[in-house]
């Protein structure tokens, strides 16, 4: 293929390989499970979801099975420099490094392959490049987890890779081989968002005695981002664990304030509506702009596993296990904790405002939740344990 021009710009894809691509990414996710095999090779088997009879592909259907034979994969090594010194754990020496990979999922997926496609397995990549010219990470640094992950699984097919950054996306890598083209896209709230100072807007919000705080325009997505949707074939987005970030939108020191066309919210809104808002004309925005075949997920909420404290209050992951079914649902009550019951909290309001559209909902929240021992934690010399990205490698393979 032509090597792939490195702008935002039109893009001919045929609206009929929908269909097709949605067929041939199932494939690829079959593909996957494939390479990992079924050996139950362990008794320490922790449960996702309960076995089901359908015969469709749920990633989700499965259990987490220890399997020492599992090595570490060469694309984790010093071939692989874009993984932060902070997620690279065996580089740092996390002391279950060489472990958190050799838990594995055995899901749906690998024991109905068959069912899944009938395709030959070699074919898959190849037809799906072909289809697939370019996929974008839009989100916060739990989506730039998940692009890395790829990247380095990627590289190894193919290492003539050209660093790709234009003016808003964050970086992104072309496999000139392939005229593959894949890159992430930061954005903390999905919109544009800045301080906002009295008397810069008039006077409904000054008298109502706010002073300074974070205006949040609903409708307006972050410039980071706002081209993707009409160059990427693939979309892959996340958003909400900034919401209630107190370090950041502390209630009381420093609120939301939220705007629509410019004018603000009145009576101000709490931050769970103002996600709602947001939601609703990022996900309108979003399906006005994607090109006509483009595939579009929504990421569900990546879980945290922080204990005794959050990150700035002296929390830890000390695990060097998943947490069994019973201490998930301890871990995630919502009579637990503010701590971790956001997320779940949080996925309502997605599952909310993607009804209806054309996004797939990735959830990929209650298979992670086991995984309380895949976090960084220390490694590579944080000021405070990371309890909320992942390990590279991990569970981000999955």
């Amino acid at each position: 293929m032509a090597a792939r021009d490195l702008h935002y710009g039109p893009k001919k894809l045929a609206a009929s390989t929908s269909s097709l691509a949605s067929r041939l990414l199932l494939s690829l996710l079959c593909l996957a499970s494939l390479f990992r095999g079924d050996t139950e090779s362990s008794s320490l088997n922790y449960s996702v979801v309960p076995e089901k009879s359908s015969s469709k592909c749920n990633y989700l259907d499965g259990r987490w099975i220890y399997d020492p034979t599992i090595r570490s994969p060469p694309r984790y090594d010093h071939t692989c420099k874009e993984i932060f010194k902070g997620w690279n754990c065996i580089a740092s020496n996390k002391s279950n490094a060489v472990d958190i990979i050799k838990w594995r999922s055995t899901d749906a997926i690998s024991r109905r392959l068959i069912r899944c496609d009938s395709w030959r397995a070699f074919e898959i990549p190849i037809l799906t490049l072909w289809i697939f010219n370019s996929a974008g990470f839009v989100g916060d640094s739990l989506n730039r987890n998940m692009f890395v992950s790829l990247f380095c699984a990627l590289k190894q097919a193919s290492t003539e890779v050209k660093k790709w950054c234009p003016v808003g996306a964050d970086c992104g890598f072309t496999f000139l081989k392939y005229n593959l083209t894949i890159a992430y896209h930061r954005t903390n709230l999905l919109v544009l968002y800045g301080r906002w100072s009295a008397g810069s807007d008039g006077g409904k919000l000054e008298s109502l005695g706010y002073k300074e705080e974070y205006r949040i325009g609903v409708d307006l997505p972050e410039g980071t981002w706002a081209e993707a949707p009409s160059f990427h074939d693939i979309l892959i987005f996340n958003a909400g664990h900034w919401w209630w970030a107190p370090s950041k939108f502390d209630p009381v020191k420093s609120p939301m304030l939220f705007f629509e066309k410019g004018v603000p919210v009145t009576p101000p809104i709490a931050p769970d509506a103002g996600l709602d808002m947001v939601l609703e004309h990022m996900v309108s925005y979003v399906e006005k702009n994607a090109r006509p075949s483009a595939i579009l997920f929504f990421r569900t909420q990546s879980p945290r596993h922080f204990e005794g404290g959050d990150w700035d209050q002296g929390g830890s992951c000390p695990r060097s296990q998943p947490l069994l079914p019973q201490e998930v649902d301890e871990f995630f009550s919502l009579k637990n904790n503010e701590m971790n019951v956001e997320m779940r909290l949080v996925n309502q309001h997605l599952h909310k405002a993607l009804k209806g559209s054309t996004f797939h909902i990735l959830d990929i929240t209650h298979m992670s939740e086991f995984r309380a021992d895949a976090h960084p934690s220390t490694a590579g010399g944080k000021r405070h344990d990371d309890c909320m990205h992942w390990c590279l490698p991990g569970l981000t393979n999955t």
